[in-house]
């Protein structure tokens, strides 16, 4: 996954000289939820029997922290969004014993979303913190929820036929649905237990990443088959978040369009290389602004 990370530069950019303007202004949300694996994993596997971990040197190597659990050089997506809402890092959900009120990471490496959530940790942690679950709600609606998962459903899964039957079982389409409709009822519980704004990021170019090409054995080029396979789910989540924004009220949903950017870099390097250049800056966060997309009762 870290060429996935790399070829993130531009948003990461982005968000950089965003949250460098905000940091002296008010929280502009009172909480920071994060979902998915290890791409915003901030240390939960610490605490698990996996050995999906990320506890070692040269993780780390540029986080003010050091190591901590990120599958990373230094900080996550997650970690620049809160930087930019002017929010602390959330913690790791499994290291928190008290009540944190300005959020918590549930992400895990190696973890899917045909795989058991802890949604509803949230509203047992906190609960106690509000008077009345009308509180509690208020306080979730102007919370920020975000959700970058479905990687390893195709990487550890699907695109292991050896491994697993789902690619035997499902067509790629028929595959995709299964996990968009898993998505989609785990947005609606967080819909129902309060969230109103949340951002969804969309997978990235999964037959690019060095694991896959080596396995296809395919003269070090993406493997576009794997891409194809990729977008029919890109596609459903994008369907299925305008869907849930039109019947959920009140509800915000951000589909965060990485895979094209992500594609772009990987095959025009040269075009993302800063050099120390403000052009080459401006250029990454333009680009990166014309792939955001809200769905209606989105955030302008």
């Amino acid at each position: 996954m870290d060429l996935l990370l790399s070829v993130l530069f531009c948003f990461v950019i982005f968000l950089h000289f965003l949250s460098a303007n905000s940091r002296d202004a008010s929280p502009l949300a009172p909480a920071l939820y994060v979902f998915g694996d290890s791409l915003f994993d901030s240390g939960n596997n610490n605490f698990l029997p996996t050995i999906a971990r990320a506890n070692y040197f040269p993780y780390g190597l540029n986080f003010p922290g050091g190591v901590t659990g990120r599958f990373t050089n230094g900080r996550t997506v997650a970690d620049f969004i809160a930087e930019y809402l002017g929010l602390p890092y959330p913690p790791p959900s499994i290291s928190i014993h008290g009540t944190v009120v300005t959020g918590l990471n549930y992400a895990s490496g190696s973890c899917g979303i045909l795989k058991e959530t802890g949604n509803h940790l949230i509203e047992r942690k906190l609960a106690k913190e509000y008077g009345s679950k009308e509180e509690l709600s208020a306080y979730l609606s102007k919370s920020i929820f975000v959700l970058w998962i479905g990687n390893n459903d195709y990487i550890n899964n699907y695109l292991q036929p050896y491994l697993h039957p789902s690619s035997r079982r499902y067509t790629p389409q028929q595959f995709a649905h299964l996990l968009v409709d898993k998505l989609s009822m785990g947005l609606q519980s967080l819909y129902n237990l309060g969230a109103r704004k949340v951002v969804v990021f969309e997978l990235g170019p999964i037959g690019c990443i060095p694991s896959i090409i080596k396995e296809s054995r395919n003269s070090g080029k993406c493997v576009e088959e794997t891409n194809t396979i990729i977008s029919y789910f890109n596609k459903g989540v994008g369907e299925m978040l305008k869907s849930l924004a039109s019947t959920l009220s009140g509800s915000t949903f951000i589909f965060g369009k990485v895979n094209r950017l992500a594609y772009d870099a990987i095959m025009n390097p040269t075009k993302y290389v800063l050099n120390g250049h403000k052009k080459s800056m401006l250029h990454c966060m333009v680009k990166w602004e014309s792939l955001m997309h809200s769905f209606p009762g989105a955030l302008s």
